[in-house]
């Protein structure tokens, strides 16, 4: 290869996709897939595909020997053939404006067969209108949908979005530095994947669920600024937007404080949206995280449309309808959307609204409807005046209200946001509503253990302003943590971390761990931290969800080559698999039941 002209090689010149009018009069080589064949007058095309895209190659008797056109008409979808020609001006009536190519084609003078193809499982070519095949079917034959030019264009992007990635951090003097991937079990999340070892009967790796600890390490190691395209490896359940094996951008500076994390991240942030086609502004608002619990019921909101959730306790108290009386008594709270013209949703749509939310807990939605200048509704007549001054409640207006403690109202009256905003087409097309989630609590306890637990993870350093409050009320910490949220959706989150061994172990007590414990799981980052720790912090983006959202896709499974399927199943080459029973003896491993 040629470092003038990348892609001249033995068997072609020049991408099929990328001929332009500026080639004609070209002799060209071209290899490819033969994406669409037919005849007309006499005259056989062929549509020629490979990665760059489609161009036209014609078989005309006037310039070719009738036994190539003969063996162009006999061409199968997806046989592989090499073909030699002149790229010449298509006339004005028969361009293409819907390919890049379509102001030209190929006249062919040769053609060769490499690659002879039975016909294939799945098709690649479609019409319009033509529905693909069932997604577990095409995950078969992936070999087969990828070659699809709406996937081929995905992974293009998601290699264009790595480089700039890279060529981002470069710039700002940040190292790429790969971490291990068989590493130690450190459970404190999802569950790890194993791997025995050989060499240590009895004993396992981890494949990693992040490489945070490792870059920890590095910053104390003074490297001072790390970034990695990393593979992460997590054993959960799935989702459409999770698999078991995913990518993320890990970042990690030192000496540093949680606007400096941001401000870069906000800067790879508009280079990758640039890199897609799209322009970001910066720098991105603010949101306390308390203030995106209360007004949004969720810790990402989507902020491309209104609906906040307000507090109508007081209109409620003293009210004799059981519901709320019963609510507020034990401590919670009657929290509820007012929606300006909600009253123009049906009963149905109401009802499913409701159900939505009854998946997250709750037990029912209120419902006021604005109506002639007072309440219609099932709590309405329980109200007084004043409490109906107090709603606001306005003509055409629908009120939906949950009743109960914060840990269900919030991310009921979330879900109804959502489900509301659907029906009613309020999220504004082609919109990004980026966001940062700061001030994140330290600590949230088990709502049925009362135990604490990590809201990020224990690694997350203490707001300076609350590390009196760990010894007696640590609840109330909070944290240096933040997340970066477009339209509803984590983009990415991180967090200064904890530098002072000490403080560090105490979050490992605070959480459960005895000194024994801690030692055990995490020992070598407390004796590194004892060598003397910078500050320190970062933050990981999801990089397989900025592809899918750059792509416009609608699945992860669109944007990586290989993806597994919801049940962690790998359908190309089918995995997982049993293995042999020596195998498993040489591991020293027997499976339930008996010895191997």
């Amino acid at each position: 290869m040629r470092a003038d002209h990348p892609y001249a090689v033995r068997h072609r010149t020049h991408l099929a996709g990328s001929l332009r009018a500026e080639h004609a009069g070209t002799r060209v080589r071209l290899g490819g897939w033969v994406h669409r064949r037919r005849a007309l007058g006499g005259i056989v095309f062929v549509d020629l595909r490979d990665r760059a895209g489609l161009v036209q190659v014609s078989f005309d008797p006037r310039s070719a020997p009738q036994q190539m056109i003969d063996a162009a008409a006999a061409l199968g979808a997806e046989t592989v053939v090499l073909i030699e020609g002149e790229v010449v001006a298509r006339p004005e009536n028969m361009r293409n404006p819907e390919l890049p190519t379509g102001d030209v084609e190929v006249r062919a003078a040769s053609l060769r067969v490499v690659g002879p193809a039975v016909t294939p499982s799945i098709p690649v070519a479609r019409g319009k209108g033509e529905v693909l095949p069932a997604e577990e079917l095409r995950l078969r034959h992936r070999h087969l949908d990828l070659r699809r030019p709406e996937l081929q264009r995905n992974i293009i992007l998601r290699h264009r979005l790595m480089q700039a990635t890279r060529r981002y951090f470069d710039a700002l003097g940040f190292l790429e530095v790969e971490t291990p991937i068989l590493t130690k079990p450190t459970p404190e999340g999802a569950r790890d994947y194993l791997v025995p070892s050989r060499v240590h009967p009895g004993e396992f790796y981890a494949l990693p669920q992040s490489p945070q600890l490792y870059k920890q390490l590095l910053m104390i190691s003074g490297f001072d600024r790390y970034f990695q395209i990393a593979r992460c490896f997590r054993d959960e359940d799935l989702r459409a937007d999770r698999q078991p094996e995913f990518t993320q951008i890990d970042v990690e500076a030192a000496f540093v404080g949680a606007e400096d994390v941001m401000n870069a991240a906000e800067g790879l942030v508009q280079a990758l949206w640039r890199e897609g086609g799209q322009e970001v502004d910066l720098p991105f608002p603010r949101m306390k995280y308390a203030d995106a619990m209360e007004r949004f019921g969720s810790d990402k909101p989507d902020l491309r449309f209104g609906l906040a959730i307000e507090d109508f306790t007081e209109a409620f108290r003293g009210s004799e309808f059981s519901i709320t009386r019963d609510a507020i008594a034990k401590g919670g709270r009657v929290r509820g959307i007012r929606i300006p013209g909600g009253a123009t949703l049906s009963r149905k749509q109401v009802d499913e609204i409701e159900a939505a939310a009854k998946t997250l807990g709750a037990a029912g939605l209120l419902r006021l409807k604005g109506q002639g200048g007072s309440l219609e509704g099932g709590p309405a007549k329980f109200l007084s005046q004043d409490a109906v001054t107090r709603l606001a409640v306005s003509d055409g207006d629908l009120l939906l209200a949950v009743a109960g403690p914060d840990h269900i109202s919030s991310p009921s009256l979330d879900r109804v946001r959502h489900e509301v905003a659907a029906r009613m087409q309020l999220v504004p097309p082609d919109t990004n509503a980026f966001l940062w989630v700061v001030d994140f609590p330290l600590f949230v306890r088990d709502p049925k253990s009362g135990e604490l637990q990590s809201v990020n993870h224990p690694f997350t350093a203490p707001h300076p302003d609350d590390e009196h409050l760990l010894e007696k009320h640590p609840e109330r910490v909070r944290s240096l943590a933040y997340d970066v949220i477009l339209n509803g959706t984590e983009l990415g989150g991180g967090s200064i971390r904890i530098g002072d061994p000490r403080v560090q172990s105490r979050v490992f007590e605070l959480l459960g761990l005895d000194e024994r414990t801690a030692e055990a799981r995490f020992g070598f980052l407390l004796e590194a931290l004892r060598a003397g720790a910078p500050p320190h912090g970062g933050i990981a983006f999801g990089f397989d969800r900025i592809t899918m959202l750059l792509a416009g896709a609608e699945s992860l499974r669109d944007v990586i080559a290989f993806p597994k399927t919801t049940k962690a199943a790998a359908l190309f080459e089918g995995a997982p698999v049993a293995v042999r029973a020596e195998d498993l003896r040489e591991l020293h491993i027997t499976l339930d039941g008996g010895a191997v």
